[in-house]
């Protein structure tokens, strides 16, 4: 299985596992994590200041390689869009994904168009999507 992540906060092996179809283990899974560069609220994202939200993309694409890979699965990561639809149209491009992933936090949580919407992934990009919760800070 081609995996497509997309989160907004590192991930690990357990909670994939939570969330793949059929008992699929991570490890045996091909993935990409997609780490958008989300804004922290709209004054930011309307002012044009991307230096944090990509610099915290990053953090999130390396941390998540990182801890995945201790824990045994194969995953390549990528920052992405600030538009979570666009970065998963931008990886679908190089990755022939599978199945989507998108983590979230709770609505109370949420940064700055981190509310994805499943069925529109599904149906622009004809994938399965699970939705996930992230755990809360």
């Amino acid at each position: 299985m081609k995996l497509l992540v997309l989160t907004s906060e590192p991930i690990t092996a357990d909670q994939l596992r939570d969330v793949l179809p059929d008992g699929t283990e991570p490890q045996d899974a091909e993935v990409m994590v997609v780490a958008p560069a989300l804004h922290k609220n709209a004054l930011r994202f309307w002012v044009s200041d991307a230096d944090d939200a990509i610099e915290r993309a990053d953090e999130v694409r390396r941390q998540s390689v990182e801890q995945l890979g201790d824990e045994g699965v194969s995953a390549a990561a990528d920052t992405g869009e600030s538009d979570p639809e666009d970065a998963v149209e931008d990886a679908l491009k190089t990755f022939a994904a599978d199945h989507i992933v998108v983590f979230t936090h709770a609505a109370s949580e949420q940064r700055y168009r981190e509310d994805v919407d499943s069925g529109e992934l599904r149906e622009r990009f004809g994938i399965p999507v699970t939705m996930a919760r992230l755990p809360a800070s």
